[in-house]
């Protein structure tokens, strides 16, 4: 666990820079290009183009084969790496990237059933655009998919009480200490909600919930890149500490490394890896 938590804070101290596509496009290129150099030790990145507003923009993908060779729907785990203006974004959200490129070190040395893509999507700030242009992309190809996972806000803690916030009628049902790690699914992935809880529960505190209608019944479980694959029609969730309903820093300068609780980080890394290597 040493060993992890060392190489999250050697990513995150690489990541946690201003990267906006439009205020800081010099750290925006930054991350994306060491993004993409991480990747590319574990096999060809590909670099799924979009546009915005007539600008180009760019989604990493790296593939990693299935531990059989057979032909499976693939699972995809996604992260973006832009962030808001004038933020460095250290749990939104280099955490969410840092647990992505812990990933395909694990993952390409202990690959699973099924062929997964890690992607670090862009400009999820601005319209969840790049998981809409590469949902779109793959509901165009007729592409299955096992499950889509969304790493959204992963390292912020708070134990003390009455530090944990929810949309309305939700806090009848949930602690009220900021100390857990969330996983939002659609209705049909409760069993691997469920899953992933039984894996993730013995190293880090986990609830779940089951968002209907798409997320459309409580808006605030479609703020990530998980809701354009729920609107075309997949399996998706995502783990999250909960944002802004948590983490008094969500969206702004103060979003910094130091606020991060690393020992949580962790364990939500190493649970999700457990997880994810046990998937049926």
């Amino acid at each position: 666990m040493e060993n992890l938590q060392a190489r999250l804070i050697q990513y995150l101290e690489k990541i946690v820079i201003e990267r906006n596509p439009y205020y800081a496009s010099a750290g925006h290129l930054f991350a994306r290009e060491y993004i993409r150099s991480h990747f590319a030790k574990f096999g060809e990145v590909i670099t799924h183009e979009f546009e915005v507003n007539g600008n180009k923009h760019q989604n990493l993908i790296l593939q990693i084969a299935p531990k059989d060779g057979k032909q499976r729907s693939p699972l995809i785990i996604g992260a973006h790496y832009d962030t808001v203006a004038a933020c460095v974004g250290a749990d939104d959200n280099g955490s969410g990237v840092a647990v992505l490129l812990e990933l395909a070190e694990s993952l390409s040395k202990n690959p699973i059933k099924y062929p997964v893509q890690l992607i670090a999507f862009d400009m999820e700030e601005y319209g969840l655009s790049g998981s809409r242009a590469y949902a779109a992309k793959l509901k165009s190809d007729k592409q299955k998919l096992r499950l889509m996972i969304s790493l959204e806000m992963l390292g912020y803690c708070d134990r003390q009480p009455n530090s944990q916030h929810y949309p309305a009628g939700l806090d009848k049902f949930y602690p009220n200490t900021g100390d857990f790690i969330g996983l939002i699914g659609s209705i049909p992935t409760i069993p691997d909600l469920i899953h992933f809880q039984h894996h993730m529960k013995p190293v880090v505190p986990c609830e779940w919930l089951p968002a209907g209608w798409r997320g459309l019944a409580i808006p605030d479980t479609r703020r990530s890149d998980h809701a354009p694959f729920w609107d075309a029609g997949y399996k998706a969730l995502m783990i999250t500490d909960t944002a802004d309903m948590r983490n008094p820093y969500y969206h702004k300068s103060s979003d910094r490394l130091e606020t991060l609780d690393l020992e949580f980080l962790t364990n939500v890394c190493q649970g999700l890896i457990t997880g994810i290597v046990n998937l049926c």
